[in-house]
């Protein structure tokens, strides 16, 4: 049974913790599968049955935003006051929103990252792959990060969205900021310069939206553009929102899960090996790094009504966080599961990408980009080894994602 009064050793919001919280996970699975975090009142789920529970009722668990039963702290009040005075307040869509409402604007995104629609993009994807090898290939050695991990996603999105490829660097720093209040606390003082960064990429977008009603083109910003819902064309605040998850989206989950994903195989020589000598394991080698190192940790909730889960009480308006990195070390759900095994049987329960009506629309697309990225790297590298020591703490402080800082390997080309 869950302690509301239970405290972990260390404050989970620790970097160092925050770098390598499997040792917290394991030990709130025993204790206090439902977590209350001291710092910031949130509830954090951990259990596998209980994330589930979670994702799939959206009637206790909603996803619409909420203030926290403490209401807004004063980094939160600074940031939405920039965009009340100099830019838009974000729509609730996509993300923001519970069935059915939410369903009318998944439908008209879904038709993009179908499994047939993201077929068609293959070919455009390995070209960028091949294009970014290409870069570093005969010097033997690259940063990972930054010269593979987050230009692939990144032109690609930019690319569908009709934006200029080579701006992908702008469009990471704007989305950096459109996650920064997520990322980890802010000061009021850096609440408000995160916002201003987020307000110019919205006049930048705003102006596309403009180019795009007066000239549509084949693109998605366009379709987003001339979309309707309910006979009525999106509203500026809509648009906004559902550009900002797209951006986000777009950049830093698939970055970390190629960075984690070689990462892994560093760390694993013998699973490395095994995929060398095996290359149909390589669809499992995939499922397995977003299982065991999940590159989203978890997402928001809000308690429609007052909750018992896990053996703790949750007030109307808490803040609830369905952890699905800890759910997917679960060793009631998957046999030894802080082992990386890239020929377990058990991947297809793993929740990397949610569960039920908010299953990420993107994990289609994410995984043809690492199936791409991997192919080719296996294709034309071997012998890859890490050649800086990673930090003591290699990834970004995050509270829901898992960004690493960098990733120097060096290769041997085929």
């Amino acid at each position: 049974m869950a302690e509301e009064s239970f405290e972990l050793d260390e404050s989970f919001l620790d970097p160092v913790v925050q770098d390598d919280p499997f040792v917290a996970y394991a030990t709130l699975h025993e204790k206090c599968p439902v977590y209350k975090v001291p710092e910031n009142g949130l509830y954090m789920v951990t259990k596998y049955e209980d994330v589930r529970e979670v994702l799939t009722t959206p009637s206790i668990y909603s996803s619409r935003p909420g203030t926290g039963a403490g209401g807004l702290n004063e980094a939160s009040k600074a940031h939405a006051q920039v965009f009340e005075e100099k830019g838009w307040v974000k729509g609730r869509t996509l993300q923001r929103t519970d069935p059915p409402e939410h369903s009318h604007y998944r439908k008209i995104l879904g038709r993009v990252f179908t499994r047939r629609a993201v077929d068609g993009m293959i070919p455009r994807i390995d070209e960028i792959t091949h294009g970014l090898i290409d870069q570093f290939i005969d010097r033997g050695h690259c940063e990972f990060v930054s010269e593979f991990a987050l230009p692939l996603p990144g032109i690609f999105i930019c690319e569908q969205l009709g934006l200029p490829a080579e701006e992908y660097e702008t469009f990471k720093r704007w989305a950096d900021a459109m996650l920064a209040m997520s990322q980890r606390p802010l000061s009021p003082e850096e609440a408000v310069v995160q916002a201003e960064y987020e307000v110019e990429a919205q006049y930048h977008l705003a102006r596309e939206f403009e180019k795009r009603r007066k000239e549509p083109t084949d693109d998605l910003i366009s379709a987003l553009v001339h979309a309707h819902q309910e006979d009525e064309p999106f509203t500026m605040e809509e648009l906004q929102d559902l550009m900002h998850q797209l951006v986000t989206g777009g950049f830093e989950t698939t970055t970390s899960a190629l960075s984690t994903s070689m990462w892994l195989l560093l760390r694993h020589p013998d699973q490395m090996q095994m995929l060398i000598d095996d290359r149909s394991l390589q669809k499992n080698f995939i499922e397995e790094s977003l299982r065991f190192d999940s590159p989203v940790a978890g997402l928001w909730r809000t308690a429609a009504c007052p909750a018992e889960l896990g053996g703790a009480s949750i007030p109307e308006g808490s803040a609830v966080m369905p952890r699905f990195a800890a759910a997917n070390r679960d060793a009631e759900v998957f046999d030894s599961p802080d082992k990386f095994d890239i020929t377990r049987e058990d991947l297809h329960k793993h929740v990397a990408f949610g569960l039920g009506s908010h299953f990420c629309l993107g994990a289609s697309l994410a995984r043809a980009e690492l199936m791409s990225a991997f192919s080719a790297i296996l294709d034309r590298m071997e012998n890859i080894r890490l050649i800086e020591p990673l930090d003591d703490q290699p990834h970004k402080f995050s509270f829901f994602l898992r960004p690493m800082k960098e990733l120097h390997i060096e290769f041997d080309k085929v």
